[in-house]
């Protein structure tokens, strides 16, 4: 079983500046999703992340919502939240399968997305997954986005703002202040 094995959990990443994090979830399992954004609250609240909650309908919409996000707002990071319970239809290899590769296309785009929309065969297996006492996938996801939210600001080049810098620190000077022209 899997749930037996251990693994290796890297060290939760520090920063000096807080990070800013969408989760997005599918509350379709409603108990399953509320578990999952417990996790992912309780992660990003121990790393000093400031987070904000977007509910969507169901899986398929999660990535769609993260990209909307992504190119008009100012996220650093995503947590994807979700849970598919296999049916007796291929629905859920469409949802499943879709669903996860629009999430690593964002990925490759430059979104920093921790992705915890559970694939499972059944509650029992969701359950056991979403539980923070247990397997506490949402906050693996959160996690994860917090470590490549901390390799984006690593490789990333430091944004330089518009304006001038002022002597006094972190202060930005925008030309035409209103105040007019200077006279010696």
């Amino acid at each position: 079983m899997a749930g037996s094995e251990s693994h290796y959990v890297l060290p939760r990443p520090e920063f000096d500046v807080a990070p800013r994090v969408l989760i997005v979830v599918a509350p379709y399992y409603k108990d399953i999703a509320d578990a999952l954004v417990a996790g992912a609250v309780a992660e990003l609240e121990a790393a000093g992340a400031f987070h904000e909650i977007a509910e969507v309908p169901g899986a398929l919409e999660v990535p769609t919502a993260i990209r909307i996000a992504h190119r008009q707002s100012n996220f650093d990071g995503f947590v994807a939240l979700g849970c598919v319970i296999r049916g007796e239809t291929t629905h859920y290899e469409t949802v499943c399968n879709d669903s996860s590769r629009a999430l690593t296309l964002l990925g490759l785009e430059g979104a920093c997305i921790g992705n915890a929309i559970l694939t499972v065969e059944n509650r029992k297996q969701a359950e056991v997954r979403a539980e923070v006492a247990g397997q506490n996938k949402g906050g693996g996801a959160a996690a994860a986005a917090l470590h490549l939210i901390a390799l984006t600001r690593r490789f990333g080049k430091p944004s330089r703002g518009v304006g001038f810098r002022s002597p006094i620190e972190n202060e930005i000077l925008l030309a035409g202040d209103g105040e007019g022209p200077k006279t010696a």
